[in-house]
């Protein structure tokens, strides 16, 4: 049984640190895989990143992006069209259609007017378009905003 007295990595997984300037035997003695001279080659070497060897680097080529963008605080709405109510029965709120797969939990729902609605159902959704009211109210059902 497996418990945490005798968890231990699995085959594999565990990879030995690179032990550099230990001797030529090993393969990174002397000059420890760095090669001969060169920026890379010294202590604290090498480019800032983003360097592109002196070449307008891409953070500056690219123009900056001006002005407010409301995509952090937009409300979205899952949209279900009055079409897609047709196949269910009696009440039809959020839950129901996440239980359907039509929504996922804690989307808000939005109801759109396109086709067309003959059963006569209690709709509770986030928001209505006007024709999707009129449709709803016109087969015999109701249209009400829920309050979640």
């Amino acid at each position: 049984m497996l418990n945490l007295s005798n968890l231990k990595p699995g085959k594999n997984s565990k990879k030995k640190k690179k032990r550099v300037g230990r001797g030529q035997g090993s393969n990174l003695g002397k000059t420890c895989g760095r090669g001969h001279k060169g920026q890379n080659s010294r202590s604290g070497g090498g480019v800032r990143p983003g360097f592109e060897g002196g070449q307008t680097p891409l953070y500056r080529r690219l123009p900056k992006e001006h002005g407010f963008k409301n995509t952090l605080f937009k409300t979205t709405y899952r949209v279900i069209n009055v079409s897609d109510l047709e196949s269910y029965d009696g009440e039809v709120n959020p839950d129901v259609l996440v239980v359907a797969g039509d929504a996922r939990a804690g989307d808000l729902i939005k109801i759109l007017g396109d086709g067309e609605i003959k059963k006569a159902l209690k709709v509770e959704a986030h928001k209505f378009s006007a024709g999707a009211k009129a449709k709803i109210e016109k087969a015999g059902g109701s249209a009400s905003i829920c309050q979640t």
